[in-house]
């Protein structure tokens, strides 16, 4: 059984697993969509007091809102195992048996649970996106699709790489820092709205050091067939989100060949 094979048998698990409790599930589900709604409403309430956010419209910002939360709803959806790496693993003794295993370690933990409730915040994401997409005009031609599929999965895996930074960190606090958090779901937060509003040092670390802007602003400001505001060209923007998987693979490597070394067993 090969790794993709052994995978879609993780998920097959978590998904009957959860399915087990389904009334829980939905209200879960709903539970996300509805407190989601909350972020909307303060936008739609910023733009109805001022009217505008430094040139950029409503519908365009709703854009950058939806995308970001369906990629962040997909990549948290996958990423609960590195999420809960600290505590599940390292502080209790876990990792030990997963060692012992015959599989790689980062298959493993994203095999450890579909979080099937994250739909919630994909749907309210998913609406929002929807009507931004109406409400511009934007053209479905295959560019732009294949584009929007291109940032998607560059976005997913960009912050995939950030839960995964978050376990290599855990090798030294056991528990997760809070201030990874203010990367990921800070992260969602920052990208709900165009780069360029931003100072020029906030612009920079999101770009160079946490590539966020790659998966969200440049894509999307190509896909609107505008010029950017920070002089960014056309084939930097559509090559942009390749930054997503290198920052992947740099955590990755990261959490394998620094992390694992120093892990030294509870000793229990």
């Amino acid at each position: 059984m090969n790794g993709l094979s052994l995978y879609g048998r993780y998920i097959g698990v978590s998904f009957k697993g959860q399915m087990q409790y389904k009334t829980s599930f939905l209200l879960s589900a709903l539970g996300a969509f509805v407190v989601s709604i909350v972020e909307v409403l303060g936008i739609w309430a910023l733009f109805d007091r001022f009217g505008g956010l430094t040139g950029w419209t409503l519908p365009q910002v709703c854009l950058f809102y939806g995308f970001v939360n369906m990629v962040f709803a997909v990549a948290d959806a996958v990423s609960l195992g590195f999420d809960s790496f600290g505590a599940s693993y390292i502080k209790t003794g876990e990792l030990d048996r997963l060692l012992l295993r015959p599989r790689s370690l980062a298959l493993q933990l994203l095999g450890h649970e579909l979080a099937l409730r994250r739909i919630g915040r994909f749907s309210q994401g998913a609406l929002v996106f929807g009507w931004a997409v109406t409400a511009l005009e934007v053209p479905w031609t295959p560019g732009t699709v294949g584009l929007l599929v291109f940032a998607f999965a560059g976005g997913v895996a960009m912050f995939v790489g950030l839960f995964v930074f978050a376990a290599f960190i855990s090798f030294w606090t056991v528990e997760s820092l809070e201030v990874i958090n203010t990367m990921t779901y800070g992260g969602v937060e920052t990208a709900q709205y165009p780069l360029a509003i931003y100072e020029r040092h906030f612009r920079a670390f999101f770009t160079f050091v946490v590539p966020l802007a790659c998966v969200a602003y440049f894509p999307l400001v190509a896909v609107l067939g505008i010029d950017d505001p920070l002089g960014s060209s056309y084939l930097f923007q559509v090559s942009a989100p390749l930054a997503g998987f290198l920052f992947l693979a740099a955590a990755l490597a990261l959490f394998r060949f620094v992390g694992l070394r120093h892990y030294t067993s509870t000793g229990s």
